[in-house]
């Protein structure tokens, strides 16, 4: 049974930071992909960034040279470092992984999710 668990959201001032974590367990495939999604109220949900076990990172457009996704995949987990972050990234954010290799457009693969953790930016 895979379980994907967040933490680190929060309330924060545009241009400040935030960092989250995905703590997954139950996956013993190393062919994986994990990435970030997010949805804002309102507004269809979003990929945000992705990697898989060759670090080959992939991020939407609004947040390239800003956010930043790393795994710790010894220890199972997914990181997402927010730098200079704006309103517009007020969000719910949801860590997701599926079985197999990152591609170019990975979001529709995603097939497990966590519960979120909310961000807000003021």
């Amino acid at each position: 049974h895979v379980q994907l668990v967040e933490s680190g959201g929060g309330s924060v001032q545009a241009g400040e930071s935030l960092s989250l974590s995905c703590v997954v367990s139950g996956y013993i495939y190393s062919k994986v992909c994990m990435g970030w999604f997010r949805q804002a109220p309102g507004k269809d949900r979003e990929g945000v960034a992705a990697i898989d076990v060759f670090n080959k990172p992939t991020y939407t457009d609004s947040v390239q040279g800003r956010f930043t996704i790393s795994s710790g995949w010894t220890n199972h987990t997914l990181y997402l470092q927010m730098n200079d972050l704006k309103p517009e990234d007020t969000a719910m954010y949801y860590c997701a992984a599926y079985r197999g290799w990152c591609t170019r457009d990975p979001w529709a693969s995603f097939t497990h999710w966590g519960q979120g953790t909310q961000v807000t930016v003021s």
